[in-house]
């Protein structure tokens, strides 16, 4: 083909999700509690040095995503696989406290042990290299978490339609 792209998604969260089900992004499975009112569950660590709450992950919001696949439509000289997330770990206690914050409400956060089944083989870190796709010549900032979640919250989720 005269183009190939391979791209491996980090947790991406943004308008559209509901049909994912159980498989939402988090500020889309929390949103619910927010709105009414009561407090969010997150996961207990089981990894010395890592408080509760702060386990990591590349969270990347869907605008970016689509201005990547955008870029590379109109780049075809650019080929490979690349990794596709904002390039920047952060813990899910600050995914729930910009979902609060976007909700103008102070954080109340649970924190619930995590199923035995899954402790050992919990990720507690996940952070996408973007230094491939950068050489290939992409160069635009990534959303950061509090802006793309504050977006995602006000324009979307809380709105009587959120697919609008």
């Amino acid at each position: 083909p005269p183009q190939w792209v391979g791209l491996k998604f980090f947790n991406v969260y943004g308008p559209n999700e509901e049909h994912k089900h159980s498989m939402k992004s988090v500020a889309s499975q929390i949103w619910p509690k927010v709105r009414d009112g009561h407090a969010v569950q997150l996961f207990k660590s089981y990894r010395d040095g890592v408080p509760d709450g702060g386990q990591t992950r590349d969270f990347v919001y869907v605008r970016d995503v689509a201005d990547v696949v955008g870029w590379l439509s109109k780049n075809e000289q650019v080929n490979g696989v690349y990794n596709l997330g904002s390039g920047t770990a952060r813990t899910f206690e600050d995914m729930a406290k910009a979902v609060f914050a976007a909700a103008d409400r102070s954080p109340e956060i649970e924190y619930t042990p995590m199923p035995p089944a899954i402790r050992d083989k919990y990720q507690y870190y996940t952070q996408a290299h973007m230094e491939r796709l950068q050489a290939a010549g992409y160069n635009q900032p990534m959303t950061g978490l509090e802006e793309g979640v504050g977006d995602y919250v006000r324009r979307y989720l809380s709105q009587p339609d959120p697919y609008r």
